[in-house]
């Protein structure tokens, strides 16, 4: 989600970060949330501009084959969530707790799976009772629109 590419993006220390979103759209759209260098947000304030005149220009370089980036698929769920649970106090879980999470349609799913695998593993008295947890792109339980 929009919280693990900031983190990402300012975790690994690369130039950006391009998450596909648009929550707020009907869902036969997509979007685009660009982040630039150390979690920045790119609006139209902040660089979405200066990319739009770009595009239209159409005037870019052509890049030697040789000098191109590259592409590696790599996960930071473990380092994202050692930094959630680095807010929680561990002491603080004396009593019983159920918790009702929504996923929203699995958005967050992975995230919560891996967070209560650390509440087990830390043998703390929580029980996660999860809603709407797997991913589902056709949104039947309400389109994920934060507002």
């Amino acid at each position: 989600g929009t919280e693990e590419i900031y983190f990402a993006t300012f975790h690994l220390g690369v130039d950006g970060g391009i998450e596909v979103t648009a929550s707020h759209n009907p869902m036969n759209y997509n979007g685009m949330k660009l982040v630039r260098e150390d979690a920045k947000p790119i609006s139209g304030d902040t660089g979405l501009r200066d990319i739009q005149r770009l595009a239209e220009k159409n005037d870019f370089k052509v890049v030697d084959k040789n000098n191109r980036g590259s592409y590696k698929k790599i996960s930071v769920l473990k380092e994202y969530v050692d930094h959630l649970m680095g807010y929680i106090d561990f002491k603080n879980f004396t009593q019983p707790l159920k918790l009702v999470i929504n996923s929203g349609n699995g958005a967050a799913g992975h995230v919560i799976d891996e967070i209560e695998k650390r509440f087990v593993a830390a043998q703390l008295p929580i029980e996660f009772i999860k809603v709407h947890h797997h991913p589902d792109g056709n949104f039947p339980n309400g389109i994920p629109n934060p507002l």
